[in-house]
């Protein structure tokens, strides 16, 4: 008997028992998140469609042409050429990638003077860059509580801000939506804290409103808090010149931490973290995110800064942009539509049944038209909406026929809308 040949194939039991074992586990675990398997065979499944053409205010959706009323390229920068140019210049100057970290071997000089432009913009002593805007508030949050902190978040601040309070060792708390008296509540429950750190979205993504942050800094003020805002959806869209929600408010020496993305209207993708020298420099060595992330490539980054350039030297794409905001937000109201409180380009279209936000969004893409469909757990259920997004690159005639096909559709379906719009 070959004692050393029974004992591997025992061995190779044990573990083929245990990779079963473990399937097994995982199996019943994805098993209990079938949504996306159900969406798929009713076929009303509206993620991850495949685009194939660059994304401007037409795409190319499987062989068949789109309007694009779902992106977040606000100013319509991403087939600008000079965007194009600078990105292709970089890679030139650079390559396709610094193989590293911004602590060790990922830093150049262009991630410098991006960083000085954008602190010059905001109106703040520094800037630090991150590889994404998720990594902003992953890093930022965690690196500069304590467990004897206390983070306050607006209950519909974006999911990275929640998984970075999450990550924190302070406890954290959530205020209703753009509710002063109940964020004071929530400061007035934090008072043996040793530091207050109030977080909001300068523009909430799903509804875009703005976060009140007259409100909040008057608040924070006179509570001793620290106020960080993520100006992710704001920059380009709100602010002179598109400085985003503080400079909106004209709030920027009272909000401690602006941060903000490069994949919205800097036609990019990338992060930052504005702030006073003294705590970017802090959150440089002490921010994991950063630290043990590769560095944002020469490519993103030459593009964000010739978007910083244009946005900087020209406002007629931001006042474009909203007057394509006023005019279609009264166009739904008109039809009846609920926009909820939007003042921005993200315009909720509430449908309010999850089943039906999904037919309607798939519907849609049939007619031309794509759109988000934004449902159940990004929202809750009786806030499940069409996201409609626009660009200033939009043309009148764009909006028109996109309106009209939603009403259309949305009666199709048997949406309710509000019978005083048409009275």
């Amino acid at each position: 008997m070959n004692l050393y040949g029974s004992s591997n194939v025992l061995k190779k039991l044990i573990i083929t028992f245990a990779h079963f074992s473990m399937t097994k586990i995982l199996s019943d675990r994805f098993n209990k998140l079938m949504a996306p398997e159900l969406l798929r065979k009713q076929d009303l499944y509206p993620f991850f469609r495949v685009i194939e053409s660059e994304q401007g205010t037409s795409v190319m959706v499987n062989g068949k042409k789109a309007l694009m009323f779902g992106s977040n390229s606000y100013l319509g920068l991403t087939t600008h050429p000079k965007v194009k140019i600078a990105s292709e210049n970089a890679i030139k100057k650079y390559g396709s990638s610094v193989a590293g970290s911004r602590l060790l071997n990922g830093t150049t000089d262009l991630h410098i003077e991006l960083e000085h432009r954008l602190a010059r913009f905001l109106n703040k002593e520094a800037v630090l860059l991150f590889t994404t805007g998720f990594q902003v508030n992953l890093g930022v949050i965690p690196s500069i509580t304590e467990p004897n902190d206390s983070i306050i978040l607006d209950r519909l601040n974006h999911a990275s801000i929640i998984e970075g309070a999450r990550l924190s060792k302070a406890p954290y708390v959530m205020f209703k939506h753009n509710d002063m008296i109940s964020l004071e509540q929530k400061l007035q429950q934090s008072v043996d804290a040793e530091m207050r750190l109030i977080v909001v979205d300068g523009v909430f993504s799903m509804e875009g409103d703005l976060a009140d942050l007259k409100g909040i800094t008057q608040l924070a003020k006179q509570y001793n808090a620290v106020v960080m805002s993520d100006c992710a959806h704001a920059i380009g869209v709100i602010g002179e010149h598109g400085a985003g929600a503080a400079s909106h408010f004209d709030v920027e020496d009272q909000v401690d931490l602006i941060g903000g993305t490069f994949s919205k209207s800097l036609a990019s993708i990338g992060g930052f973290i504005a702030s006073d020298a003294h705590t970017v420099e802090y959150i440089k060595h002490n921010s994991r995110s950063l630290v043990f992330s590769a560095s944002p490539t020469p490519a993103a980054v030459g593009a964000a800064l010739a978007s910083l350039d244009i946005i900087e030297s020209d406002d007629s794409l931001r006042l474009q942009l909203l007057k394509n905001t006023e005019y279609a937000i009264a166009a739904f109201n008109s039809l009846g539509f609920d926009t909820g409180k939007t003042e921005t380009p993200i315009i909720p279209l509430f449908i309010k049944d999850d089943k039906k936000t999904h037919e309607m969004a798939m519907l849609l893409l049939e007619k031309g038209i794509f759109v988000n469909s934004i449902a159940a757990p990004a929202v809750s259920r009786k806030n499940s909406m069409i996201r409609f997004s626009l660009m200033a690159t939009h043309t009148r005639e764009q909006i028109d026929f996109a309106i009209d096909t939603i009403y259309q559709c949305a009666k199709k379906l048997e949406v309710p809308l509000s019978i005083e719009a048409h009275q």
